[in-house]
């Protein structure tokens, strides 16, 4: 999966689960998304799930080639994405954990992490984090669907990591219409925070997003308006 010369795809597709979170049927299966900016500083955005640790992290090393992460930039706290922060903190002790204050907050109650109060960096609502030529811009998006969701634009390439929003069930490799499983995928996981979803809406209208990168389905990098238009009509409640 190509994204750019300096963003790479590390995440895994899982074929071999049943039921999503244990109650939603995936035909297709369900792919885990993590990704890494390669800069003056490397940004590893997201682990996956436990199942798949050990493919993400000979990706990971692959991607590396020798070189450590600076930061884990930690979107979201649900197994599924976060999995193998622990594995990760312990193989890279020098890396700082990027977080919202609360999931910051949260992380004790699900890995215990060596030094994690002087690795901890807590981020706020449109701060940056310089990686060289990249920019990373954090946007805090509470409900969609835990408390302490937040997104990251990375402002050179114009790139949204948008966390669970515009993820779908489905492995990468699925053949099938992205918006039949992503409405699934929408309404199961996030449905009933469509005002908090309208609210992170109106933030990302904001910004110029040339790519999307959820944690879960296809890279957007076409039509994007086509996407954006179905979750402002099904955040909003209104018929299709």
């Amino acid at each position: 999966i190509v994204i750019s010369e300096a963003v790479k795809y590390i995440g895994a597709d899982d074929k071999d689960l049943d039921l999503f979170e244990s109650q939603y049927i995936i035909p297709n299966g369900v792919s885990y998304n993590s990704y890494v900016i390669l800069d003056e500083k490397i940004a590893v955005m997201d682990t996956i799930d436990t199942r798949k640790t050990d493919e993400w992290k000979e990706n990971l090393e692959r991607v590396l080639d020798g070189r450590t992460p600076d930061y884990l930039v930690v979107s979201h706290l649900e197994p599924d994405h976060a999995g193998s922060i622990k594995e990760f903190a312990d193989k890279y002790p020098e890396a700082k954990i990027v977080a919202s204050t609360k999931a910051i907050a949260m992380l004790p109650q699900f890995f215990e992490i060596a030094d994690l109060a002087d690795r901890a960096v807590a981020v706020k609502e449109g701060e940056e984090l310089s990686l060289g030529s990249h920019t990373l811009q954090f946007f805090m998006a509470p409900m969609v669907h835990w408390p302490e969701v937040m997104v990251e634009y990375e402002k050179s390439e114009k790139i949204l990591f948008s966390a669970d929003g515009f993820g779908k069930f489905g492995a990468l490799d699925a053949d099938e219409d992205w918006t039949c499983e992503a409405r699934r995928y929408y309404f199961n996981i996030v449905g009933k925070y469509g005002a908090q979803v309208q609210a992170l809406l109106k933030k990302a209208a904001t910004l110029d997003i040339q790519t999307i990168c959820p944690l879960h389905g296809p890279i957007l990098k076409e039509n994007l308006g086509y996407y954006i238009g179905k979750y402002m009509t099904w955040s909003s409640y209104e018929p299709e």
